[in-house]
């Protein structure tokens, strides 16, 4: 079968792989654990089929993997902030938030809170998980052909 999410074991490959690295990005360094799961998942998909992967292959199993990934993130991001936005505290934890990144300059704080009440922090709270997206995706993908080259051809 392709490498595609219609291949049954790609995906278990995949969901193995990004449910792993999603809670290792969490820890560890993320820009290090996603091209490491594109490199992981055509490692296991050789082991387990014994089938030879290319160059190509290995990006799209990696982009397979990083797909899983970035939504995986979506869903534990929401999980962590629905309770927050439910029992109107959202806005004191991004206020300390703020606080520990840009220090206890109440100035600042205040600045950045009248910031994201316009629309224009909706449009970038989206672009910018689209970036993030894109970037999980593309890394993966990176992983997944450096994988290929080193270990899935025989």
């Amino acid at each position: 079968m392709p490498l595609s999410f219609q291949n049954p074991v790609v995906m278990r490959i995949g969901l193995m792989v990004a449910l792993t690295s999603t809670v290792l990005s969490m820890t560890v360094l993320p820009l290090v654990s996603w091209p490491l799961a594109g490199f992981f998942a055509v490692l296991l998909y050789r082991r387990r089929t014994g089938v030879a992967v290319n160059v190509g292959g290995g990006a799209r199993l990696g982009m397979i993997t990083g797909v899983l990934m970035a939504a995986m993130s979506v869903v534990v991001v929401s999980l962590l902030w629905l309770p927050a936005a439910f029992s109107g505290k959202l806005g004191a934890m991004m206020q300390e938030q703020m606080k520990n990144m840009w220090g206890s300059d109440p100035a600042v704080t205040q600045q950045m809170m009248h910031s994201m009440a316009g629309p224009g922090f909706a449009f970038a709270l989206i672009f910018g998980m689209m970036g993030v997206f894109v970037l999980i995706t593309g890394l993966s993908a990176a992983g997944g052909a450096l994988g290929a080259k080193f270990v899935g051809r025989g």
